[in-house]
């Protein structure tokens, strides 16, 4: 169905980035979520099969389309988006409001996108903005991070254009979005190479962990929600049943954990977090079953809420009290008895436990992958939603909130904050008590009850089980400080020798080229003008003079006319 009249939702958010500078300051921050809140209402206006479509180029590009995936995605988007927003109207900062709005309708733009060339578009804009966000904390480890960050996305965008080309080459330049069959062909590798960067595939998630930890506090919350969740749209739409995916997803999964477990940065643990819970996505997606992409899109659903919750709460922490590791932390229950509750919430709903929204998501790819028949795929990931419970669920908040006071008076938090996590919490716990509210939005009718008799069990043994284990072995897992090595020390410790090689030596040799180069122009200068340097001295032993050694004119003009003598005969010549 085509409509004739079709707004997309991201365009509501991007010209809110381009009114917010002409507003009165202290109303920017407001609007923010206004037009949040524009895009939010779009989205539920655009009904099924609505399309925008553009002549560019002689190509029609699809501006827009909507469908149940797409809905649901922009749905969340929008939400988090407002929700961020409110978290941040304290921010005075313009230029990451603009960005924030920026990133935002890129994700919008992304999802809603029917064709390659748009949601490529929208795909860099997103890369743009959100390294702002890292910029935006102005410090050295944030700009070093950012442009780590930046060329993680320009390889992967550059990888994920040079595929949309190749494709398009294939095609006749036909560009519109469609599921690709495995393994089909180079284009469909490379533009899954691209998406794989942005959905933080091990191993290429460094640019996660390293980034958000080092953004903002508000810009983290952004952060949290798009880049990888609009990787798993796309791999959603595009990689449907590829088993490569389904593999990859539960080697993040566990990956994720293990890093998280050792981290101290409290930011840091939630970022190796994003891997792992990504992993439970991108496995879902490499089932390509009806159950498994319910679980994916609805755990993309559940994980931005919880996950913007964590880092909202992880924020706060960070603005009162100016510590963000673990061993810098301790005994704050007393004095920050509300955030460690909201917490707790998204603690809780990450661990997938009962009467949270993470119950009734993570389990239903869990499942799936058991009723596919992956049952080493079904195990490893539970013993990853151990390793989850383990690190957020029990170390962060008892290093944080309980162990070891350290004598910190955090200041007081702007109530805004507190506002933005209540809403966020709030709905997490509406859709673990009513998982109705959430399965209605999926792209498959739900034949799955998350609260059997036997589900319930299960969860709660595990939970009980990690919960004794993590007391009993509470003083191993005692933080330290110090630097996780990871996947990138492969190219940070050859950093300083490839720069040599490639940067530094290059750039000597050019520079001594360009000496050298300089040095014969001059010699030929003066050659040019006193060419009895060459001899030394003239014959009569004086140096070379203009006037006096000229040849003399009628030598010239003989030369000339037997020049022009030879021309003519060769063009007779010619003639004839």
């Amino acid at each position: 169905m085509t409509i004739d009249f079709v707004i997309p939702p991201a365009a509501a958010l991007w010209a809110g980035a381009l009114v917010l500078p002409l507003l009165r300051r202290k109303i920017r921050a407001a609007a923010l979520v206004f037009f949040c809140l524009a895009g939010l209402a779009l989205v539920f206006l655009l009904p099924d099969g609505a399309r925008l479509d553009v002549r560019f180029l002689d190509r029609t590009l699809i501006l827009c389309r909507a469908d149940v995936l797409s809905r649901l995605f922009g749905i969340i988007f929008a939400f988090i988006a407002a929700a961020g927003g409110v978290y941040a109207l304290h921010l005075r900062d313009t230029g990451q409001q603009c960005a924030a709005l920026l990133y935002a309708g890129g994700s919008l733009g992304a999802v809603f996108a029917g064709d390659l060339f748009t949601f490529f578009v929208c795909w860099e804009v997103m890369a743009a903005a959100s390294t702002f966000l890292v910029w935006a904390a102005r410090n050295r480890e944030a700009r070093r991070a950012g442009f780590r960050y930046l060329l993680y996305h320009l390889l992967g965008g550059g990888v994920l254009l040079l595929g949309i080309l190749l494709l398009a080459s294939q095609n006749g330049g036909n560009l519109e979005i469609a599921a690709f069959s495995p393994g089909v062909s180079a284009a469909a590798w490379l533009i899954l190479l691209g998406v794989a960067v942005n959905a933080a595939v091990v191993p290429l998630h460094t640019w996660l962990p390293d980034a958000y930890p080092r953004a903002t506090v508000t810009g983290a919350v952004f952060l949290s929600a798009f880049t990888t969740k609009t990787a798993v749209y796309a791999l959603a739409r595009m990689f449907p049943g590829w088993e490569v995916l389904l593999w990859a997803g539960v080697a993040m999964t566990l990956y994720g954990v293990v890093y998280a477990v050792l981290s101290d940065d409290i930011r840091g643990i939630l970022a190796y977090h994003i891997v792992s819970q990504v992993g439970f996505m991108v496995a879902g997606v490499g089932l390509g079953t009806e159950m498994g992409l319910n679980g994916a899109t609805a755990h993309a659903f559940s994980h931005i809420l919880y996950k913007a919750l964590l880092f909202m709460a992880a924020g706060l922490v960070i603005h009162t009290t100016g510590r963000r590791n673990l061993s810098a932390l301790g005994g704050l229950a007393r004095s920050q008895p509300a955030v460690l509750i909201l917490y707790m919430i998204a603690a809780l709903s990450i661990s997938g436990a009962p009467l949270f929204n993470g119950f009734i998501s993570k389990s239903m790819t869990v499942s799936a992958a058991g009723a596919a028949g992956k049952q080493a795929a079904m195990l490893l990931m539970l013993l990853a939603s151990v390793g989850t419970f383990l690190s957020v669920g029990l170390k962060l908040p008892h290093f944080t909130w309980f162990s070891g006071a350290k004598g910190i008076k955090p200041e007081r938090a702007p109530w805004n904050m507190y506002l933005a996590m209540g809403l966020t919490a709030a709905v997490c716990v509406l859709h673990g008590v009513l998982p109705g509210l959430l399965y209605r939005w999926l792209p498959y009718p739900v034949d799955y009850r998350p609260y059997s008799a036997a589900h319930l069990a299960e969860t709660v043994q595990l939970l009980v089980l990690t919960l004794a284990a993590f007391w009993l072995g509470r003083r191993i897992l005692e933080p330290h400080p110090g630097t996780v090595l990871d996947m990138d020390w492969f190219f940070r410790r050859p950093a300083r020798f490839l720069r040599g090689l490639f940067v530094e030596t290059p750039g000597k040799l050019f520079d001594g080229s360009g000496r050298a180069a300089q040095a014969a122009a001059r010699r030929l200068a003066s050659l040019s003008r006193n060419p009895y340097l060459l001899a030394g001295r003239s014959a009569a032993g004086e140096a070379y003079a203009q006037d006096r050694h000229r040849p003399a004119i009628k030598t010239l003009v003989s030369i000339v006319l037997a020049v022009f003598s030879l021309l003519a005969v060769l063009v007779l010549i010619a003639v004839r």
